[in-house]
């Protein structure tokens, strides 16, 4: 368990440290790393083919030098003791003559089971490496006569002092690699990542100033397309921001004129009280007006609310849009009693959030229905996902027409009229949502004709659904 703890702990720490490193070091060590690696594995690769290589020629320089002494006759030299030991030493060639059932052991390590074999004929010819005198000897036996082998020995010495060169070359070789690779790394993550800290720094300067500033873009990259990333973001932002302090703006311009109303009426009703009270038909009154100013600020707030709200839909699910008409249609109805609504709708489906049609879907049936003259008619058509609703008013005129849906726009006859001017602003956002549009223009008899589209499909029924009523 301790052992456990620790190994977390040292990870721990570790992870900590490396959290700590500028990703700049990071990206130099990671190529340090790679070409380390690479290197190391290239001189192995090198290392273990040149020995190979030099133990292979020595073993074919062993068995033709073994076979040529085998012809000219050196076996018997050995044998009658003629053969010159100088001639032997001066070439660092060891040479031993042995015979099947002979002992061995005055050769030492020169000698072993592999010659034996030869000797006896079990095998044509041995190889092996020897130690002798603490220097390591590649032996070779071959068969001279019957029941006799020729050994020969050449030293490794010259071969394993070439290899401890290369040992040495390769390591430096590796080792200046490596600093050079560490050099480059960290000159190349250092210019590679400038964009990164450029625009590091630009976000810390919005954090700091909240100055919403694009930044310059250098190159085609995936730095660029990061940087250009960042400039959309800060332009997006920045037309968010600007949005918030003109609604805020304009809310605080909308609420002032029902909070001073309201301010107004209630010190008159405190006045009046404090000199012996007011008749009832103007207090009546009174409080109608400060009832009238409440209702209003409710919608008014209501209103603000749906526009600030997330725009992010939380649980969007397949909505019939003709059932959400006739919702709407059934609640606006019952405000207005003197105006007749003929509705014409199909099966709509479309993915969003029920409530926000909803309101979106009143909104304008109530834009229509306060526009409408008593007994006046508001025609709803939904068909293909396409919502129109005209209504019998006198229309929007061609300077109001571009501004119907922005927030707080009321036209001078709709000033007379109680609401926010936020309505169609909400409709226009919910449209937004959802993917849709909405536009505004005159319609065939000349009163306002507002459409909707939300993208959808066609409904399971294929009936029309078609109701007149007058309220």
């Amino acid at each position: 368990m301790e052992a456990a703890a620790h190994t977390r702990s040292w990870r721990r720490w570790v992870g900590d440290r490396a959290q700590r490193v500028s990703l700049a070091t990071r990206v130099s060590l990671l190529t340090t790393a790679a070409v380390g690696v690479t290197l190391a594995f290239v001189s192995a690769i090198i290392y273990v083919s040149v020995e190979s290589e030099f133990t292979s020629s020595v073993d074919e320089n062993l068995k033709l030098r073994a076979a040529a002494a085998v012809r000219a006759g050196i076996a018997d030299q050995l044998n009658s003791g003629s053969f010159p030991k100088a001639a032997l030493a001066a070439a660092d060639v060891q040479m031993a003559l042995i015979y099947a059932g002979a002992p061995s052991r005055d050769f030492g390590d020169f000698i072993g089971p592999d010659e034996e074999a030869v000797a006896e004929g079990r095998v044509s010819h041995s190889l092996r490496t020897a130690t002798i005198g603490g220097v390591h000897y590649r032996v070779v036996a071959v068969g001279a006569a019957p029941g006799t082998a020729l050994v020969v020995g050449q030293s490794m010495a010259n071969m394993e002092t070439a290899l401890s060169r290369l040992q040495v070359v390769l390591w430096a070789v590796s080792g200046f690699g490596v600093l050079v690779a560490g050099l480059l790394g960290s000159v190349v993550a250092t210019g590679g990542l400038r964009p990164v800290r450029r625009l590091t720094t630009a976000v810390e300067q919005v954090a700091r100033t909240e100055d919403l500033r694009p930044i310059a873009v250098y190159g085609h990259d995936d730095l660029a397309r990061l940087t250009v990333a960042y400039n959309q973001m800060m332009v997006a932002l920045k037309g968010s921001q600007e949005r918030q302090r003109q609604l805020v703006a304009d809310a605080g311009h909308e609420l002032r004129t029902p909070l001073t109303s309201l301010r107004t009426n209630i010190e008159l009703l405190g006045q009046a009280e404090q000199r012996g009270g007011m008749s009832r038909r103007a207090r009546q009154e009174l409080i109608d007006d400060v009832r009238a100013q409440l209702d209003e600020l409710t919608t008014l707030v209501g209103d603000l609310v749906e526009l600030a709200r997330d725009p992010g839909d939380p649980d969007p699910e397949p909505i019939d849009l003709a059932e959400v008409v006739e919702t709407a249609v059934d609640r606006v109805q019952r405000r207005a009693p003197g105006v007749a609504f003929e509705v014409s709708t199909e099966p709509w489906i479309v993915i969003g959030e029920s409530r926000t049609l909803e309101r979106a879907v009143t909104n304008l049936l109530d834009n229509a229905a306060k526009w409408s003259p008593p007994l006046g008619e508001v025609q709803v058509r939904l068909e293909d996902g396409v919502l129109t609703v005209q209504d019998a008013g006198p229309g929007i005129s061609d300077e109001d027409l571009p501004h119907v849906f922005d927030r707080f726009y009321r036209s001078r006859e709709a000033r007379r009229l109680p609401g926010s001017g936020l309505g169609l602003a909400i409709v226009a956002q919910a449209a937004h949502r959802h993917g849709g549009t909405v536009t505004a223009s005159r319609g065939p008899g000349g009163g306002a004709l507002m459409t909707l589209h939300i993208p959808g499909r066609r409904g399971d029924g294929d009936q029309d659904r078609s109701t007149s009523a007058e309220r």
